[in-house]
């Protein structure tokens, strides 16, 4: 969880080349947007609400542009979309593309976070306090899909951020399909899930990723109507469901549910960093442990996981005593 919540700068990564239409043959336009405008109440930090979906600088799914805007290419139930989204004087404009173009706008609104309530959460702590002072625009992001967040969640288990980050990049560029619509080059939709059960053993290993982590994303695919249903459900059930999945334990459901429920209370647990970064922040204890962390964000019961990415959005961390976790490649091997 530490450090993918606070928004980094954009990059673009442009493929180089474009396979050309065939001579005489002119190249299609694309089909006109479908748009939606909705105004806000309060402040809204597009970076700050969307930053949790990016998986890494080059996320095939994931494009932030320096005019503002934000691309967001998913499979939704009526099929891959692709949306931008831009602020604007008169609210959010949401331009979609594809045929999952009218869900995506449909859910722009809890994209954005309109069924998150920032007002429960009551700061005590003065960090906490600050922080939420001076990133009023923070919004808790519900994106109504279960599979895109628990995936890469899956691929990020046990593992340097920056492995999985380069996992999901490699599997959802071979076996994703482009994003519909005008959207920036080398964006992808992610794979549906019969295409993540047909990805040999051996391209598994090529991206990086082992058995372990393969098999589990194997085992949740097979089943992914049935862990698709979870997003109706309260974030507990939706986290129980999913950790009958064996190799989905309770640090990957509440990465998932943070995302696909906008879930304000499912803090992380088995972190490697996380509980360091908040016993730090809290009480001056880089040595803090998940029994230490949850007790320290016990009276934050209802809103851990706000406390959580405030905490991480306060620069407050400790400083690093030990060396960065090695970067493996197994696919070398």
């Amino acid at each position: 969880m530490a450090g993918r919540f606070a928004p980094r700068p954009a990059r673009t990564d442009v493929r180089g080349g474009q396979v050309a239409a065939s001579p005489g043959v002119p190249r299609r336009a694309p089909a006109p947007a479908r748009v939606r405008t909705w105004a806000p109440e309060g402040p809204l930090d597009l970076g700050l609400v969307l930053g949790p979906l990016r998986r890494g600088p080059g996320d095939p799914t994931f494009r932030a542009l320096p005019d503002g805007s934000v691309w967001r290419a998913g499979l939704t139930p009526a099929g891959p979309g692709t949306l931008r989204v831009t602020g604007r004087s008169d609210g959010i404009r949401g331009e979609a593309w594809g045929p999952g173009a009218d869900w995506l706008l449909d859910g722009l609104p809890e994209l954005l976070g309109s069924a998150d309530d920032p007002s429960a959460f009551v700061p005590r702590h003065k960090l906490l306090a600050l922080t939420r002072h001076r990133r009023p625009g923070l919004r808790l992001t519900r994106t109504g899909l279960v599979l895109e967040s628990l995936i890469p969640s899956i691929l990020e288990q046990k593992v340097t951020t920056g492995e999985a980050y380069r996992a999901w990049r490699l599997l959802v560029r071979k076996y994703g399909e482009p994003a519909p619509g005008p959207a920036p080059e080398r964006m992808s939709v992610m794979p549906a899930p019969r295409t993540w059960a047909l990805i040999p053993s051996w391209e598994w290993h090529r991206a990086g990723v082992d058995d372990k982590r393969a098999s589990t994303v194997l085992r949740a695919v097979r089943v992914a109507a049935r862990l698709e249903e979870a997003v109706g459900m309260p974030p507990a059930e939706a986290r129980a469901r999913l950790e009958l999945v064996p190799g989905i334990g309770p640090w990957t459901s509440a990465e998932t549910v943070q995302r696909s429920h906008g879930a304000a209370d499912a803090v992380t647990v088995g972190d490697l960093h996380l509980p360091g970064i908040v016993g730090w922040a809290l009480a001056g204890d880089r040595h803090a442990d998940d029994a230490v962390m949850l007790s320290l964000l016990e009276p934050y019961a209802g809103q851990r996981h706000r406390a959580a990415r405030l905490i991480l959005l306060s620069g407050k961390v400790p400083e690093r005593r030990a060396p960065r976790m090695p970067y493996g490649d197994i696919g070398r091997l």
